[in-house]
Formats: C-alpha cells, structure tokens, sequence
C-alpha cells in the first residue's frame, strides 16, 4: 500500500467555518511576535503572506504601521474586515507564490506555518522568491515554521506512515487529529475531527512539511542569505531540541 494523497483544494479549506473559529484559541506569543516584527519592521511598510484574520497584522497596524496583506480565503479576509481596525489593511487575495504587489517593503513575514500551507516544493520556492521580489533593498523576510519532527508520533502499517493524536479531551468532546504522511514529498495530509454532543465535524488539510536548512536554501535561490535564526518569537537559541524556528533572511551584504 503506498500514499495517495486525498482530493484537497487549499483554496477552499480555510471557508466559513473555520475562519468562525481561528481565533478561539489565540497562539500566546501575539505580544512578543509583534514587538520583533515591529523592531524589524521600522517605520514600515509591511507585507505579510497569508494575513489570515489580522492575528499580528492589526497589532502591527494599531502601532503606526501600513500593513499589506495577501490571502487565498475570502472567508478569512471577511472575519479579519469584521475586527476593529480590519478595514486598514490593503489585502489582496490570491495565492501569496504568485501574488505581485507594486509597493516594495522592508519587511515581508509569513507567520505559523502558512509556508507549510503550500504543498509543493515548486510552489513554495516560487513563494520565497516572491518574498524577495517585494523587499526593499535592506529588506528582511521572516518565516516562523514548525521544525519538522513529525517521525515520533507515526506508526507504519501497510508502508504508509500515520499518526493518532489527541488535540482536546472534555467532558462535552475529543479533538483528535488524524494524519497520513509521505517520505518522499514530504507531504502531509490531515484532518481535525471534533466529536460531541452535537455531533462529528470534520476539517481537512494538506501541508508540506520545510525543514530549516531546506529553506535556506530556498532562500539563496532567491538571493537571499539567512541573517539569524531563534527558536522563538523571544530571541531564544535555536538548539537541536528547538520545536520551532523564527529565521530572517535579507540579501547579502557586500563587503569592500
């Protein structure tokens, strides 16, 4: 039995329904995420991949700054317009690998795991390449991304690498996520189940897992050169046993 991957639309999986609950269960690191942003950021503009609902876009904004945006879900960028202070950004929605802007800026980010949201190679060197395309010249693009560590949850039955993991249990349901991963596209698919009193939902999700040096090198095919790497949004180390990364990549500096 090898992996067949499911009939999944990206375009199509963040609608209504999971937009309405985006934002139920903040990250934590909102607070840190925008100070750093912003320190990088200077007087702006800023342009952020994958906007989503205006989680750090709309603190940036409420500190001065233009904040642009590009999104591939309408239902997104409406739950992000009902928000105070969602009409400011300027988003443009469109997949963030093709999308072109006119305005260059200093800062271009894409935040938790968006990148993964492409699940392709092709397509997300494309989307590091149009990062560097809309950077000034002293420009610096950011990533935050999981580090790639899927292989201790997985079970292989029947050659195919999946994996049970419980997300939530309460006395009113269980949040349980269910996946099946590739080895050699490095592909994920998944699906969130939540179980009630009111019944199954269900939310499928395709990922392409990044590790960090594979975006390096991504980022050099784009002419860029990675600046630093934290394991947080805080500034802490990046170790071996780091769970995520926050990577800066600007355009090398030419020394004479």
């Amino acid at each position: 039995m090898s992996f067949v991957p499911m009939d999944f639309d990206p375009f199509t999986s963040f609608g209504p329904e999971v937009a309405g609950r985006y934002d139920d269960a903040p990250r934590g690191d909102e607070e840190v995420a925008v100070a750093r942003l912003a320190t990088l950021a200077g007087e702006g503009p800023v342009l952020e991949f994958a906007i989503g609902t205006g989680r750090l876009a709309l603190p940036l904004a409420a500190r001065g700054l233009r904040v642009d945006g590009i999104e591939q879900s309408q239902a997104m960028v409406d739950r992000l317009r009902a928000k105070p202070g969602g009409a400011e950004p300027e988003v443009v929605r469109g997949d963030m690998s093709t999308v072109v802007l006119e305005r260059r800026y200093p800062l271009v980010f894409i935040a938790f795991n968006s990148l993964m949201n492409l699940t392709t190679q092709d397509d997300q060197v494309r989307c590091v390449a149009n990062a560097a395309r809309h950077l000034t010249r002293g420009g610096v693009f950011v990533v935050e991304n999981v580090v790639p560590d899927p292989m201790y949850r997985l079970e292989r039955r029947a050659g195919v690498d999946q994996y049970v993991q419980v997300g939530g249990v309460s006395a009113t349901g269980v949040h349980l996520d269910v996946g099946r991963y590739d080895r050699v596209t490095q592909r994920v698919d998944k699906s969130h189940i939540r179980i009630s009193g009111g019944g199954i939902t269900t939310n499928a999700l395709a990922l392409r897992y990044v590790w960090p040096s594979e975006l390096d090198l991504m980022a050099r095919l784009a002419g860029l050169e990675l600046r630093e790497r934290h394991g947080g949004w805080c500034g802490e180390p990046f170790t071996a046993g780091s769970g995520m990364h926050v990577s800066e990549y600007g355009r090398p500096v030419t020394v004479r």
